[in-house]
């Protein structure tokens, strides 16, 4: 029967012998670390602790011990040991090990970014699971983790943080592997516990080995105690290799040969007792050192050269030497320790034969890539063609999961390789194409460069350039990437359809650069040649193009047509996600929907877009998703949710490890606070916006751009809000105005008139002009044209117009705008009381929108106008409690009081789960309480249980 409370079992003076038939000595405060965590998961709250130590110091012991309290305690207890081969395996065993208990193994897709996936597979795993019972989890041997579990070890800890879940790793002081490294800073920052392991007293080894021996030890073999330096593994081995108290006796001078440098003295203990064991025993021991802790016996005859059945006198005698065990499928050193003292024993040639010809067993044996892939790593070059065909397919496999180690192997590949070898330079593009999809963005630059200096011939060097400018414009440095892409269509005989590539990414960067002229002239046939091809990806990728061009030279209808034939094309073509340079058509329908009058469609658009997209495994495209409705919510006036929005994006990229975080989702954070009226807030948005940017980043300029002139405007300083606009609109041409939605327009012509910067002004009323003569099929273009020439005539008429249009629109905003910019005209005039009826109009609305620091505002100006009561009454959603929630996050309480988990609230809504995990940290800050459960106490108490999703 399992106990139910956390501290009944946790007393260290307990005999627990966590299945290893002895005691763990020594570590009372270690297992009182342990004690405080566990007690606080069941309290509700997740907590992690990373148990460092050298090998033989007692970590695997103290998880053992751990996992038995804890199950004795009403733990689900997950557990992962890691192998030094997984270092380079695809996929994650935590997930695989969450599936195989949940039952619900399926087979991995072969897709291009499979990392929020893992990640959303494996919290909803633990989060359900920490729903029925407190979850312990367990990583032994993290250092040797794949990569998929250490990306997860980074990330969840802090996803989970209010479930209750207690993450345990294991790892070895001093890892030189630089993702654990990076782990190690993470969870640094998250506050995770650090038990450091270090040597055990004398005392603690004495009753080691009396525990050993079931006697005290002898004199003799306390003073040969002292030379393992306080290592508890080594220690019981040394009693094990002296179970006779004479023997003992009679080798006490040994201790000093044997432990006084511990590696070496272990390794010649080691050789001595292989030395005692029959020829066969000592060989498959040897065999098995190089093919891993754990090994198959049948490859290991293989390699011998020998039958199994041949091999079993062999196999007795390595168990009965207590260097092995059978406990599951496969032969195991009962150590990692005994198993690296046996492969350092081998001489460093025989050793690096011994990996090669182990890799090219594994591989005509089928085994993993990952297991075949580490031995070629271990043996060095030269490689044979089939070897590196194979190594290539396994950084393949893993770029899918972990890219950044996906592109480390294929550099350690490449250096295995001669330096003209065409295989090298093919290994190297995918490498810096991989890190292209991390924060590790300027290794990955500065690997092509040292490529390209390496004299490519013509077709490589334009396959490198076009990786480099697809990472220049994934950054938002686009004309970085049009250098690049020039620089490779000036290369001689290119392959057609690496040419037309080429020339895509080039249509598309014009487009990102604002010159739609430039990428109409880059058509020269692609545009007919893609509607003749067999190949649905291209047809699709060529009317995304169509459309955006249509839009930027403000013909929306045709825009809309196309980009909505393009979404239907791609939903029904399995292939098609799969675009470049990297597009979704549903996420361009999207921001075309945003400037029409079907703005209420893009909520369905980019609701079904993302399920698809996150489906499919397009990791790399949430953060759109999330800024596009942030965009799409600030256009309909949902400040609140379309903040939050804004910031899911970041968290994913965030998570995600993307370097440039759009800084588009910044500027509506900025532009957000400004008009709540937390205008520090909104500088500190700013501020990452603009850093987000970069100086060469211009396609989200005129985004940040914008949320400076508002709060500039703001603050008072009109003269300094109207020159961030100065440059941004010359001409006629509508491209630079449909970078944002309809209902700024007017408000840049507000500022720029108040900042005495006509001309600006008279660039918005020009742009609209042409764009309205080109396509006048849109209600909300009529509506702002209207509001335009009311605000540059100081027009009532116009404005009355423009209120009229914009209650059909969806757009509360841009109607409170109208209505407030009408009441002041009116004011002018003296009629008052139609005056104060718009600002009252305008208030309502902006009390709706959550827009606080505007209805401060117009209350300013109401008082003015002499009314003293009436105005809406705002909530003060900066102070803390329960009537600082959003209507948003009210819905959320219902669901978490009924026990469901972050992905089925997300479900039941109709949002994404990282939606719901930043409402949930809202309602955290906001009510100053940190557990799901402390959430339902106060929900029950206030009887506010109600289902919120009506």
């Amino acid at each position: 029967m399992r106990s139910t409370d956390p501290t009944g079992h946790l007393d260290p003076g307990r005999e627990d012998q966590a299945g290893t038939g002895l005691r763990l000595r020594g570590r009372d405060r270690e297992i009182a670390a342990v004690r405080e965590a566990l007690v606080a998961v069941r309290g509700g709250r997740g907590a992690c602790v990373v148990v460092e130590g050298a090998p033989g110091v007692g970590k695997s012991r103290l998880l053992a011990e751990l996992d038995d309290r804890a199950r004795r305690c009403g733990f689900d207890v997950v557990s992962v040991r890691a192998d030094e081969f997984d270092q380079y395996a695809a996929g994650a065993a935590l997930q695989s090990v969450l599936q195989a208990h949940d039952g619900s193994a399926r087979a991995a897709a072969g897709l291009d970014d499979q990392r929020l996936r893992l990640l959303d597979s494996i919290a909803d795993a633990l989060e359900d699971r920490a729903q029925r019972a407190p979850v312990l989890v367990l990583v032994d041997d993290a250092q040797w983790s794949d990569p998929a579990t250490l990306f997860a070890l980074r990330t969840l800890p802090g996803r989970l943080a209010t479930s209750r879940i207690l993450w345990v790793l294991a790892v070895r002081s001093e890892t030189e592997r630089p993702t654990v490294a990076r782990v190690r800073e993470d969870l640094e920052r998250l506050g995770a516990r650090w038990l450091t392991l270090g040597p055990l007293p004398q005392r603690e080894l004495e009753h080691i080995a009396a525990d050993v021996l079931g006697a005290q030890p002898s004199p003799g073999l306390a003073r040969m105690l002292r030379g393992v330096a306080g290592n508890p593994f080594l220690a019981i081995e040394l009693v094990r290799s002296f179970p006779d108290t004479e023997a003992v006796e009679a080798g006490t001078g040994a201790a000093g040969r044997l432990y006084r440098d511990i590696p070496v003295g272990f390794r010649q203990g080691v050789a001595a007792r292989l030395h005692q064991l029959p020829e066969d025993a000592a060989r498959l021991l040897q065999i098995g050192s190089v093919l891993g802790r754990e090994f198959d016996l049948g490859t290991a005859a293989r390699m011998l050269g020998r039958q199994v059945g041949s091999l079993l006198s062999g196999v007795e005698a390595a168990l009965n030497s207590d260097l092995l065990s059978a406990d599951g499928p496969r032969l195991a050193f009962r150590h990692d320790l005994l198993r690296q003292a046996v492969h350092e024993n081998l001489p460093p040639a025989v050793r690096t034969a011994l990996h090669r010809e182990a890799a090219e067993s594994l591989r005509a044996d089928g085994a993993r890539s990952a297991e075949v892939a580490w031995h070629v790593v271990m043996a060095g070059g030269p490689l044979e063609d089939d070897a590196v065909t194979m190594l290539h397919t396994a950084v393949r496999e893993l770029s899918s999961t972990a890219p950044d180690a996906a592109a480390d192997l294929a550099q350690r590949i490449a250096g295995l390789l001669p330096p003209r070898d065409r295989r090298r330079v093919g290994l190297l593009t995918d490498a810096a194409e991989y890190l292209g999809r991390t924060r590790r963005v300027h290794e990955a630059l500065d690997l092509v460069d040292a490529t390209l200096s390496d004299g490519l011939e013509p077709p490589q060097e334009a396959n490198l350039r076009l990786v480099a400018a697809e990472i220049h414009q994934a950054a938002g440095d686009d004309d970085a990437a049009m250098t690049h892409l020039q620089q490779a269509l000036d290369l001689p005989a290119l392959p057609h359809d690496l040419r037309v590539l080429l020339l895509k990414t080039q249509g598309t960067g014009h487009v990102y650069l604002g010159n739609i002229a430039a990428a109409e002239q880059t058509d020269t046939g692609l545009v007919a040649d893609a509607y003749r091809s067999h190949d649905p990806a291209v047809v699709v990728s060529v009317m995304v193009f169509q459309s955006q061009t249509s839009f930027y030279r403000g013909r929306l209808g045709r825009a809309l047509e196309l980009a909505e034939a393009a979404t239907a094309r791609a939903y029904a073509e399995p292939t098609v996600p799969y675009l470049r340079p990297p597009r979704i058509p549903a996420l361009w329908l999207a921001t075309v929907l945003t400037s029409t009058d079907r703005l209420g469609d893009t909520e369905r658009v980019l609701r079904e877009g993302r399920r698809e997209a996150e489906a499919l495994g397009l990791g790399w495209s949430l953060p759109h998703w999330h800024a596009r409705r942030a965009c799409a919510l600030l256009e309909q006036g949902a400040l609140d949710d379309a903040a939050v929005e804004a910031e899911a994006g970041l968290a994913v990229a965030d998570e995600l490890e993307i370097t440039q975080p759009n800084p588009q989702a910044r500027a509506v954070l900025a532009l957000v606070e400004t008009r709540r009226g937390d205008l520090a807030g909104a500088r500190d948005h700013l501020r990452a916006a603009e850093a987000g940017s970069g100086t060469n980043a211009r396609r989200y300029a005129l985004w940040v751009s914008l949320a400076r002139a508002c709060l500039a405007d703001a603050e008072g300083r009109h003269q300094a809000a109207a020159a961030a606009l100065t440059g941004s609109f010359e001409g006629s041409e509508p491209t630079r105005l449909l970078t944002l939605p309809p209902s700024h327009w007017p408000s840049i012509v507000r500022i720029a008139l108040r900042g005495a910067e006509q001309s600006v002004a008279q660039a918005v009323s020009g742009a609209l002009g042409t764009l309205t003569a080109r396509d006048d099929s849109q209600r909300i273009g009529a509506a702002v044209r209207a509001h335009v020439d009311g605000l540059l005539n100081s027009d009532p008429r116009a404005l009355m117009s423009a209120v009229a249009g914009y209650r059909s629109t969806g757009r509360r905003l841009a109607l409170a705008a109208a209505c407030e910019d009408l009441g002041e005209l009116m004011a002018a005039s003296a009629e008052t009381a139609q005056a104060i009826a718009y600002f009252e109009e305008a208030g309502e609305l902006v009390s709706a929108s959550g827009a606080r620091g505007d209805g401060e505002r117009l209350k300013r100006r109401l008082r003015q106008l002499g009314v003293r009561a009436g105005a809406p009454r705002l909530d003060t959603v900066g102070s803390p409690g329960w009537g600082s929630l959003t209507e948003s996050e009210r819905k959320l309480i219902p669901l978490v009081v009924a026990g469901l988990t972050n992905r089925a609230i997300a479900d039941r809504l109709h949002v994404s789960v990282h939606t719901v995990n930043t409402h949930m940290r809202h309602i955290f800050t906001k009510l100053d309480i940190n557990t799901r459960v402390e959430l339902t106490r106060l929900a029950v108490e206030r009887g506010d249980v109600a289902d919120g999703t009506g």
